[in-house]
């Protein structure tokens, strides 16, 4: 049976610790700061259970009567990865992009872990084991998974071993016969909220004499233990759909998990005490560029969104038209191609990680390291567009209700193609997708998601083909020299 939406938003009323403006909340799933993106998380499952998606969204799991979602697929050909991505851009033109920890980003990651299983082996005997029966347990049950591969900043001049407090960041302080025991915190659950389990890890190098940090495992949200410090919700301070139409229903959230001393059996433990592997599990396995590829297939779908919005801003305003506003239309137009190419290209310049077909890491990188400034720069296009209609909006939806204000409204919103409603709508929606502290969240994120500006840019140096790029400068130097002593050039 394919997962629905009910049967998530039951799945998530585990008993688990959140807590939000100072209280525990109860139910996250009906709870005001929440609800609205719990039932949009299951709209997307509702989506992949419906019949005429179940071949778009799912696949049969071999050796099973049962199928999944294709976020837990393993390509084995270009055509099996174009499948699953067609799957992955149907989910993201739902929230528009704007969910950028929907269900299919940790599952692409650990998808990637357990096609890289016999590495976790060598590093580890039985953690090979632990990553695979982990993978086909989150798959056949269809598991929302959230992840936290990041120290709180504390003091970044100074490793997790030298902070004022060893347990600061998530470490083993503990373990015996049954398993890890671990304390500390992790950053930046997002969407953990929502999750049904959250996979622990260190994205960040650990050093060799701090192993006790250097380990992976996954762990129930619902978990005794497992404390969930949400930040401020957007959706609860929306006023109505109208006036945040993304914010209200699209605020996945984000949160510091707290590990109080969390007890991890050793079937869930993937890496232990092992600092190499703690980098090699995202690096030496496809993981990292796995995850980041499904990252670029959102934004890709977040682009155009943007884009689609650019031009019915002008459109409104009446300046389509105009050769200088066509011009930047058309550069917007070129920045969300570049994305999308480069998402085609690097499953066409994809290849094999043993079985299995995996993209091509370096043109990932180097989308990703791009994305980075480009998605600045589209919001400051969109801005530049719209001008003082961003700003100069009514109050509140309330404004509609009252005779008086509403026929100042129709006065004073008029539009070159709309009515002042429609007018009023679309800047709404302008200012919650690039203006309000909702969008500002989602510019914060769009900068740091795939790491910091240097983290990226180092990837990206790393996976390029150098060898190739310098093979046809030394080429093009063989072909000449020096003049002879005779006086005459080499031949061009």
């Amino acid at each position: 049976m394919i997962k629905t939406g009910q049967q998530h938003l039951d799945s998530i009323r585990d008993g688990r610790t959140v807590f939000l403006d100072g209280g525990a909340v109860d139910d996250v799933t009906i709870h005001p700061a929440y609800r609205n993106a719990a039932a949009t998380v299951g709209r997307l499952y509702d989506f992949q259970a419906e019949p005429a998606n179940v071949e778009l969204m799912t696949f049969e799991v071999p050796g099973k009567p049962i199928r999944a979602n294709r976020a837990w697929q393993l390509p084995r050909t270009y055509d099996d990865l174009v499948t699953r991505r067609r799957a992955l851009t149907a989910w993201s033109e739902l929230h528009c992009g704007f969910m950028g920890r929907s269900p299919d980003h940790v599952a692409s990651c650990v998808a990637a872990m357990a096609m890289g299983r016999d590495l976790f082996e060598e590093h580890g005997k039985g953690r090979g084991q632990a990553i695979w029966d982990y993978y086909e347990y989150a798959r056949d049950n269809d598991l929302y998974l959230a992840y936290v591969i990041i120290d709180p900043q504390a003091d970044r001049s100074k490793p997790a071993g030298e902070q004022q407090d060893e347990f600061l960041t998530a470490a083993i302080c503990d373990e015996d016969s049954q398993g890890i025991t671990v304390k500390g915190a992790k950053m930046l659950g997002t969407s953990a909220v929502f999750a049904n389990e959250v996979l622990v890890a260190s994205l960040r190098p650990v050093r060799e004499g701090d192993a006790k940090y250097a380990f992976t495992a996954a762990v129930p949200i619902g978990a005794k233990g497992v404390k969930l410090l949400s930040r401020k919700s957007y959706e609860a301070a929306a006023s109505s759909r109208f006036d945040y139409p993304l914010a209200s229903v699209f605020d996945e959230n984000d949160a510091i998990v707290y590990f109080d001393e969390v007890k991890i059996p050793w079937e869930r433990v993937f890496v232990h005490r092992n600092p190499a592997m703690s980098q090699a599990q995202f690096h030496a396995t496809p993981a990292h560029s796995y995850q980041n590829y499904q990252a670029q297939i959102r934004l890709a779908v977040k682009l155009r969104y943007l884009v689609g919005l650019a031009h019915r801003i002008c459109e409104t305003i009446g300046t389509v038209d105009f050769p200088q506003v066509r011009d930047a239309l058309g550069l917007l137009a070129a920045k969300a191609g570049m994305i999308e190419a480069a998402v085609h290209a690097m499953e066409v310049k994809g290849g094999a990680y043993g079985p299995y077909f995996v993209p091509d890491r370096s043109l990932l990188y180097a989308a990703g390291a791009l994305a980075q400034r480009l998605y600045l720069e589209v919001v400051e296009t969109i801005r530049e567009l719209a001008g003082g209609g961003l700003i100069m909006l009514p109050s509140s939806a309330r404004d509609f209700a009252s005779p008086e204000v509403a026929a100042l409204i129709g006065k004073t919103q008029l539009s070159a193609n709309t009515d002042a409603h429609g007018r009023v709508k679309l800047f709404k929606l302008a200012w919650d997708s690039i203006g309000s502290e909702f969008a500002s969240r989602h510019a914060q994120y769009e900068m740091f998601y795939s790491g910091a500006k240097h983290f990226t840019i180092a990837n990206a140096y790393r996976t390029y083909d150098w060898k190739g790029a310098t093979a046809l400068v030394d080429g093009l130097m063989a072909q000449y020299d020096l003049p002879d002593t005779a006086g005459t050039r080499a031949a061009p």
